[in-house]
């Protein structure tokens, strides 16, 4: 993965850059990456991701097969152990 170093980035910014991330629950790194991917237009909303997985998801249901064990028989398994 490439590297990318801003040299003379002014403190002032940087702390207020650091602050803005911390409040999108991001790093620096990853706030960097996402706000230069919005730039670019590479990028899509929170909501609208959210959306197309849940539609995503709602198309193409789980099944289980009739073999499938019971969640709470494999807890008691592995509780006994």
């Amino acid at each position: 993965m490439a590297l990318l170093q801003v040299r003379d980035f002014p403190d002032d910014l940087y702390k207020e850059y650091a602050a803005y991330a911390r409040n999108e629950n991001r790093s620096i790194a990853q706030q960097t990456i996402y706000l230069i991917r919005k730039e670019l237009g590479a990028t899509e909303s929170n909501k609208s991701r959210r959306r197309r997985l849940l539609d995503n998801a709602a198309a193409n249901p789980l099944t289980l097969s009739s073999e499938a064990k019971d969640p709470a028989d494999i807890v008691n398994e592995d509780r006994n152990v």
